[in-house]
């Protein structure tokens, strides 16, 4: 699903080079729930800006779904983008002067989708994660568990093959945090790729692998374990 092989990322003003990735080598299989972790400033933010397409990079290759997304235009980027990736972020990012139904139908109208079926998938994806009620109520009369649903159906009304999502629960107490990581679990295991980016142990312990990113290279810990059950193995044999 996403594959980057040595990507780097160098942001450069007339005095200053800073360089947020350095040879970043990533592989996220369709299916997946990977959990990045890291520092601040480590270069988490900067991944996922250039998973999403957000961002270009300065070197690397990445192939998502198949496309080498390397040298796309700016448009042929933003219409990738549009069909295959959806977001969630900490601050839910949902329009305050809209009501449910019209955050999630601002990204279809993009797609040129019709009328009738934007209203299917609208209304599928609010009650996928509990807001069919809801629809016609405006963000700033939901609390904050609901507003990061709306703003996961917004996403799911997309039909998104990857969600990448940023922090998603960073703004929300303990009982909505798990309620929202159940709902991406949930999405997950009906086949959605999702790739969090979270600073709590806790949910990232819940994914089915970790990636932790410092300096703007990514270790895969996933495989320390097995590694190291190996290198035991083999100890003990040599003893014995």
């Amino acid at each position: 699903m996403l594959e980057m092989r040595q990507v780097s990322k160098v942001y450069r003003t007339e005095l200053v080079e800073t360089h947020a990735l350095r040879a970043l080598d990533l592989h996220v299989r369709e299916g997946e729930f990977v959990a990045v972790t890291g520092p601040s400033g480590s270069g988490k933010t900067t991944f996922l800006n250039i998973a999403g397409l957000l961002e270009t990079f300065t070197g690397g290759t990445y192939i998502l779904d198949g496309q080498d997304v390397s040298g796309m235009s700016d448009d042929a980027r933003s219409k990738l983008r549009n069909r295959k990736i959806g977001f969630i972020f900490q601050s839910f990012n949902l329009i305050p002067d809209l009501n449910l139904f019209d955050n999630c139908d601002v990204p279809l109208r993009y797609r040129g989708i019709a009328a009738a079926e934007r209203r299917q998938r609208i209304e599928d994806a609010l009650a996928s994660v509990g807001l069919a009620s809801r629809m016609k109520h405006f963000p700033a009369e939901l609390s904050g568990g609901q507003q990061q649903r709306a703003a996961i159906a917004r996403a799911l009304a997309g039909s998104p093959r990857l969600l990448l999502a940023d922090e998603p629960t960073g703004n929300l107490d303990s009982q909505m945090a798990r309620g929202v990581m159940e709902l991406l679990e949930d999405i997950n295991a009906k086949g959605t790729t999702i790739v969090m980016v979270t600073h709590d142990p806790e949910l990232a312990a819940r994914a089915q692998r970790n990636v932790h990113i410092v300096d703007g290279m990514a270790t895969d810990l996933s495989v320390e374990p097995s590694l190291s059950r190996l290198a035991s193995a083999s100890l003990a044999e040599s003893q014995g």
